[in-house]
């Protein structure tokens, strides 16, 4: 029998339903003969705290019920000390999707827990880059995506102000964000050289992998195991972004003419203040400082 894996349970994600369906969940992991045992968690940052304690008692194999903040909290449980192992020792994530986007799967597949609960039973895993962010305060660590503009903005609105309508609220702040539509200029390095020319932009991510908000292709030629961010910038002002915006749903947006992709094994930020940002359906204010891309430092069970 395999090491046992630590199911570290989100019951709030997807506003509740991960909590309704996790005795059938348990059960079906039972039935895939995993052993495992399981843990709740009690509020924000607790899977963080979970993973942490978990990792330094020598536990490198982890299952994220729940949403894409489940697994983004237990990555931050594992690094930076995760760095220090050999590559054969490297931490293992595993997922059963309860939440609400569970964004990192699409990569993979679009049939949920069917799809991972086989990978799980199997053994199938595939090492995975893990992206640092460092800003004024620390660092984060990711997996999925980085945003700024626009996505951040309706994340950010919708967390702060709409959280309880549900789908509905982000719904809300969609409208709300293209109604006060602006840009920005980002100061950027892309692996150490300066942009020589930065555009007022609408939309910029920085993916490890290719899909957020469920179902949006936003970075289509992102690669969760090449070694560097895919990087998109979106220029467009807002009639043209509004008109063309659906398109990020086949991934087909990045044929805009002004659309930017590029890729980078380090990005260095000169912004001069924080910024909402929004990292794997997290919303945060930080002064980042950098990103890094740590290649091959997690496997995923997909």
């Amino acid at each position: 029998m395999g090491e046992r894996w630590l199911a570290v349970v989100n019951p709030a994600a997807g506003f509740g339903q991960c909590g309704r369906m996790l005795d059938s969940a348990m059960e079906r992991l039972r039935g895939a003969g995993l052993p495992f045992d399981i843990v709740l968690t009690e509020r924000a940052g607790h899977a963080t705290e979970i993973a942490r304690s978990a990792f330094h008692d020598g536990r490198r194999h982890f299952i994220a019920v729940g949403g894409d903040g489940t697994s983004f909290e237990i990555v931050n449980g594992l690094f930076p000390d995760a760095l220090n192992l050999p590559p054969e020792e490297r931490p293992h994530l595993g997922f059963l999707p309860l939440g609400t986007g569970n964004s990192f799967l699409r990569d993979f597949t679009d049939q949920g827990a069917d799809y991972t609960l086989t990978a799980l039973a199997e053994g199938r895993s595939r090492p995975c880059d893990v992206v640092r962010l460092r800003h004024r305060a620390g660092h984060i660590f990711y997996i999925n995506i980085l945003s700024l503009g626009f996505v951040a903005d309706v994340c950010t609105l919708a967390n702060r102000r709409f959280k309880r309508l549900g789908a509905a609220g982000y719904g809300l702040a969609v409208v709300l964000c293209l109604a006060n539509f602006h840009k920005r200029v980002y100061t950027l390095k892309v692996n150490g050289e300066p942009e020589p020319d930065t555009p007022p932009t609408a939309l910029l991510i920085f993916n490890n992998s290719r899909f957020t908000g469920g179902q949006m292709m936003l970075a289509p030629r992102a690669d969760i195991g090449d070694g560097e961010i895919d990087i998109v910038r979106w220029s467009a002002d807002r009639f043209d972004f509004i008109r063309n915006f659906p398109k990020c749903y086949d991934g087909s947006h990045v044929n805009h003419p002004l659309v930017w992709q590029g890729r980078a094994r380090r990005v260095e930020f000169d912004f001069g203040e924080p910024i909402d940002v929004m990292i794997d359906g997290e919303v945060m204010t930080v002064q980042c400082e950098s990103l890094e891309v740590l290649p091959s430092a997690i496997s995923v069970a997909v």
